[in-house]
């Protein structure tokens, strides 16, 4: 299945690292926090790649071009006038990424939209391009294939930092403890299968996915969520990212499944 990669955003909230940069490519433990999430998708054996490209693209196409080079242990020759490179060891991924403009404005919706020619009539995966977690892809695949409905979420329950009340009439504080994980309503961390039908759901460059396509396919029955309470981590700010990175430096990273 071709896994498709939502990076075309601002990322105003990380404007620190994104005045630069799409924030998919800020970078955790030295790489980009794109490439994390294909090394997920890629361990599991899915590494077909449609890149929903926009604000500063230029950046992901340059990376990925120069991403062999790299990668590789190189000689350079330039006597007698030549200009020969080669190539002795590579350590690039065996990936096929096709990296999309999908324009600067354009919606979440609009983006999935624009990529439907490099998709085909297949089914498909889709996350966020600023998200790690740790789910098993092919359960997730396997779970959408069963139930035989249009699209499939990732649900999680995140940790929550605020304390828990319990307030009395008198506006008296009853008792206190700390806010727990199953306080906490699930929430969409990505990790999407979707249908060709979810096209029907989209209708162009302002459609915000997470609004009318998802309520629409909720309404009509055709959307389902997968349970997943193992780790998710999203980076919208730079103590998230900072998180993320002492996680990789501590090797305690949960999504990191793949060996260096």
């Amino acid at each position: 299945m071709k896994v498709v990669l939502l990076a075309g955003g601002f990322g105003v909230r990380i404007s620190e690292e994104s005045q630069y940069k799409p924030k998919p490519m800020v970078d955790i433990g030295g790489m980009p926090i794109l490439w994390h999430i294909m090394k997920e998708y890629a361990f599991y054996g899915h590494t077909d790649f449609i890149i929903c490209a926009g604000y500063k693209q230029h950046v992901i196409k340059e990376w990925f071009a120069d991403y062999f080079l790299n990668s590789s242990d190189v000689t350079f020759d330039y006597r007698g006038g030549k200009n020969e490179m080669t190539v002795h060891t590579s350590r690039t991924e065996p990936w096929r990424v096709t990296v999309v403009d999908t324009g600067l404005h354009t919606m979440t919706g609009g983006r999935i939209k624009r990529i439907r020619p490099y998709v085909g009539d297949e089914p498909f995966l889709m996350t966020y391009g600023d998200g790690v977690c740790d789910v098993d892809i092919n359960k997730l695949v396997d779970f959408h294939r069963q139930h035989g409905k249009t699209a499939t979420l990732t649900a999680v329950l995140q940790d929550q930092s605020k304390g828990v009340l319990d307030i009395g009439g008198d506006n008296a504080v009853k008792s206190f403890r700390e806010k727990k994980q199953a306080d906490s309503s699930p929430i969409n961390a990505g990790y999407m299968v979707l249908q060709p039908e979810i096209f029907n759901y989209i209708e162009g460059d302002t459609t915000v996915f997470e609004r009318e396509p998802l309520e629409k396919l909720a309404a009509d029955g055709q959307l389902m969520s997968y349970m997943h309470r193992g780790f998710w981590q999203c980076m919208d700010n730079l103590r998230e990212k900072e998180t993320l990175d002492k996680l990789l430096a501590a090797g305690m990273a949960p999504w990191k499944k793949w060996e260096d």
